[in-house]
Parts: structure tokens; C-alpha cells; sequence
């Protein structure tokens, strides 16, 4: 009981350790930041970014990932820790780290504006960015425990498969000919195998000799889809049925967890 005891008063005083004392930069006994140092947050930086894509690649190995956005995550924890290291070695006090964090937050932004994402990618990128601001202002143990929470989050999350909808929002596309009526003819089925959906856009192809409708349905739980397929295909001439969830052209998919 006793060898417990002293166990646990020991990995007590580990753990204050760590956390204690961290302020901007640690830094020698003339009050300068050592090259030891510097390497330490970026490293760290480095580290906690990998470990930030491999988290990733877990949540999303049923879904499928971007291999370029897996790569982007130690990469960027490693640019914003550089940045805001640099930026304190130029301005003395605590002028350099605001004035760091506020560029670092500017560069997160251009994705953003240029490309729309999925709000879960999104979350994943900011997550990147703290392990980068808080490892370059010095407090490693905090990025640690940072991401230790926050990984235990998302992998309970990812796990118990929360706030899953029981139906899937699915595009819809019907190849017609040009001689067939469509207004009603496909009512029955969608209501079938769908519980809820939509007529969004009806557009000509083949120079008129074709009809293209697209849908957007909410396919039910514990509906067959190829059934749903093969009984659209035998009103619209056996013609081309597509049923769409993601567009994503350079997805990496886990097949052993399917």
C-alpha cells in the first residue's frame, strides 16, 4: 500500500512538473531563448501534428480521407509553431506572440475563402493550429494534454457513431428520353424507398434527345438501394441511374473497416 502510495505522490509531482513554470519561452539563465528550446516547440509541433493526422485517418477511415489534408496537419503545426517563435525572437514581450497568433490566424483563413470544406475537416484544421500556437509559445505540456483530451473526445465520438441521422442525403440523377413524360411517373418509388425529396433541376443532353433529372432524396435506413435502382431503370428504359453521396475524386478508403 505504502510503494502505491509513493508511486502515485511521484507521478504527481512528474505531472506538476511539466506544467509548471511554462511561461512565454523557457529560456537560459541570461533571459535568451536557446537554440535547444526552439528546436524542442518545433519538434513538439511536428509530433502532436502527426499525431493530429493519425487521429484523423481513424475517424474517417469509413468515410475516406484526402491524403493532401492527412499531410497538412504536421506540416501546419509546424509552420504556425515557426512562425510564432520567429516573431517573438524579433519583438520582445508579449507584443511578439499577439502579433504572431494574429498572422497565424490570417493564414488559416485562405483555405477558407478559396475552397468550401467539411465543417468536421475544418475542426481537424483548427485542432492542427492550436498544437502549433500553443507548442510556440512554449507550453509543450499543455499541448499535450490538449491533445490527449480532445483525441479521447473524438475517438469516443467516432466509436459510438454520434449524432448519426438514420437516413442519408443522396443526389439523384435519372436519365429519361425525350418522348417520356416524368411529371409523376417516378412519385410512387420515391416515396417507396425515400422519406423525403426533391425535384431540383431538369436539364436536356445528346442535343435534346435526352433528359437529365436530378433529385435530392433522403434515403431511408433500411432501404435496399439496388432494388430502389432496378425499379427507376424499368420506367425510364433501362437509361442511366445515378445515386450520389460524396464527390471526392482522391478519397482513401480502409476496406477492412467497411
Amino acid at each position: 500500500m505504502l510503494n502505491l502510495t509513493a508511486a502515485a505522490f511521484a507521478a504527481a509531482d512528474i505531472f506538476a512538473r511539466l506544467f509548471n513554470d511554462q511561461s512565454v519561452y523557457w529560456s537560459d539563465t541570461s533571459g535568451h531563448v536557446t537554440f535547444k528550446v526552439v528546436m524542442l516547440c518545433i519538434v513538439s509541433a511536428l509530433v502532436l501534428g502527426f499525431l493530429v493526422s493519425l487521429l484523423y485517418m481513424f475517424t474517417n477511415r469509413k468515410k475516406g480521407y484526402a491524403q493532401s489534408l492527412v499531410i497538412a496537419f504536421p506540416m501546419l503545426s509546424a509552420l504556425v509553431c515557426t512562425v510564432i517563435i520567429m516573431m517573438c525572437l524579433l519583438v520582445d514581450g508579449s507584443d511578439g506572440t499577439k502579433a504572431a497568433i494574429t498572422l497565424t490566424g490570417a493564414f488559416s483563413l485562405t483555405r477558407f475563402r478559396s475552397a468550401p470544406g467539411d465543417p468536421k475537416d475544418i475542426a481537424y484544421i483548427f485542432f492542427a493550429l492550436v498544437m502549433g500556437v500553443v507548442c510556440g509559445i512554449g507550453c509543450v505540456g499543455y499541448a499535450g494534454l490538449i491533445f490527449v483530451i480532445l483525441a479521447v473526445v473524438m475517438i469516443v465520438i467516432s466509436l459510438t457513431n454520434f449524432a448519426a441521422p438514420k437516413t442519408q442525403d443522396m443526389t439523384l440523377k435519372i436519365t429519361i428520353p425525350e418522348n417520356l413524360n416524368y411529371n409523376g411517373l417516378f412519385d410512387k418509388i420515391l416515396d417507396q424507398y425515400t422519406s423525403a425529396w426533391t425535384l431540383r433541376r431538369v436539364k436536356t443532353t445528346d442535343f435534346g434527345t435526352l433528359f437529365d433529372l436530378i433529385y435530392d432524396v433522403r434515403i431511408k435506413h433500411d432501404a435496399d438501394q439496388k432494388k430502389f435502382i432496378d425499379e427507376i431503370r424499368t420506367l425510364n428504359g433501362n437509361l442511366n441511374v445515378t445515386l450520389v453521396l460524396y464527390r471526392y475524386d482522391d478519397q482513401i478508403y480502409n476496406t477492412k473497416n467497411k
